[in-house]
């Protein structure tokens, strides 16, 4: 299934600033329809932590990216318990790839 129509199928109840941001950042990357939907959101993740990581504030101007950046994440493993072989393969790919970020904001 696309990432968008995934995505559309399970954020009805997500609240609305929360459910915009997600999909500002999906409509903005349409090369994350061609990966399966848990890699999507984490790449999705990923950029939203990125941002978060880079900001100077880490006060409310990053909070909304923050709750979107663990909602991709929570989508993500949502999506690959569809296929639970995929599970640990996807844990262990965006654990580095956070613990990579959170190094590189460490030095920056």
């Amino acid at each position: 299934m696309p990432l968008r129509r995934w995505l559309d199928s399970r954020v009805e109840e997500a609240p609305a600033a929360l459910k915009a941001r997600i999909g500002v950042l999906v409509d903005a990357h349409p090369e994350w329809e061609q990966l399966p939907v848990p890699e999507a959101l984490i790449a999705a993740s990923d950029l939203l932590m990125a941002g978060v990581l880079a900001s100077p504030e880490k006060d409310r101007r990053t909070a909304l990216d923050l709750l979107a950046a663990d909602a991709c994440v929570t989508y993500a493993f949502e999506a690959a318990a569809e296929t639970p072989e995929r599970l640990v393969a996807l844990a262990e790919t965006s654990m580095l790839h956070m613990a990579q970020m959170i190094e590189r904001a460490g030095t920056e």
